[in-house]
C-alpha cells in the first residue's frame, strides 16, 4: 500500500561513483523488487522516481547517481537529514520464475540488490562503463562483471539457450537488445516522473507504437 512519509536520513555511502543513502523505514512497505518511490530532497520540490536497493530491518535503501539538480541534493543528503518518501509505486518483477538470470547495466543494477535477496540470490551479468562503476557489483551476490567494451549482451546470447528467464534493468539500447535475444524477458524501463501515480503523463513513452504511462504500466514490462 503506498503512502507518504517524512523520513530521516540513517546512512549515505559513496559507491564508485554513487551514493546510497539509508533511510528509516518507518510506516513503508518496501513493496515488490522493480517497483519504485518518489524521493524529494530538502529544499527540492519535485521528488525523483528511484527503485528501492535494499530493505533490510527498519531502513530503506537507494542507490541514486548524480546526473541533475535533483539526484545531486538527494545523493548529497547527510545522516540526519530528512526525505519525503511516497511508494511504492508501480509495477515490479514478477517472482515465481524458474531460472532467474539477472541483467543489468550502470545505475540499471539500483533494484538488484533487494530482487537478488527475494529470489535466492540468482546469477547476475552487470555491465558498466568503468571498473569504479563496477564497483557498485559487490551489492549484488552471484555477479559476473562485464566492463566496456565488451557488453553484458554479448554473453547473453550463450546463456539464454541454457533456458534462463532473464529479469533486467538498464539503459535503453541495452533493454532494446536484451528483448531482442530474450523475448520472454521482464525489463524494467526508465522515464523522468512528476508524480508517479498517472496523472502528469510525464512518463509517458512510445513502445512498438503504443503510448505507456511506465509508474502505472511499468516500469517492469513483459519484453513481449
Amino acid at each position: 500500500m503506498r503512502r507518504s512519509e517524512r523520513l530521516r536520513v540513517v546512512a549515505n555511502e559513496a559507491i564508485g561513483p554513487y551514493a546510497l543513502v539509508r533511510v528509516e523505514r518507518g510506516g513503508l512497505d518496501p513493496g515488490i523488487p522493480g517497483q519504485f518511490f518518489m524521493l524529494e530532497a530538502p529544499g527540492r520540490p519535485l521528488p525523483r522516481p528511484m527503485s528501492l536497493c535494499q530493505a533490510p530491518p527498519g531502513e530503506l535503501a537507494f542507490l541514486l547517481e548524480a546526473v541533475g539538480p535533483g539526484t545531486r541534493a538527494l545523493s548529497a543528503t547527510e545522516p540526519g537529514a530528512e526525505l519525503n518518501v511516497y511508494g511504492p509505486l508501480g509495477n515490479g518483477y514478477r517472482l515465481e520464475v524458474e531460472r532467474p538470470l539477472l541483467v543489468g547495466g550502470g545505475i540499471g543494477v539500483a533494484p538488484f540488490p533487494y530482487l537478488s535477496q527475494r529470489l535466492g540470490a540468482p546469477p547476475a551479468l552487470l555491465g558498466f562503463r568503468s571498473i569504479w562503476h563496477a564497483e557498485a557489483a559487490a551489492l549484488v551476490p552471484n555477479a559476473e562483471v562485464i566492463v566496456e567494451p565488451t557488453l553484458v549482451t554479448e554473453l547473453l546470447r550463450d546463456l539464454v539457450t541454457q533456458c534462463y528467464k532473464v529479469m533486467a534493468c538498464g539503459p535503453e539500447p541495452m533493454l532494446e537488445a536484451v528483448r531482442a535475444i530474450a523475448p520472454d524477458a521482464q525489463l524494467a524501463w526508465e522515464a523522468p516522473m512528476a508524480c508517479g501515480y498517472g496523472a502528469c503523463y510525464g512518463c509517458s513513452v512510445e513502445i512498438d507504437g503504443v503510448l505507456q504511462r511506465l509508474c502505472v504500466a511499468g516500469p517492469v514490462l513483459e519484453a513481449a
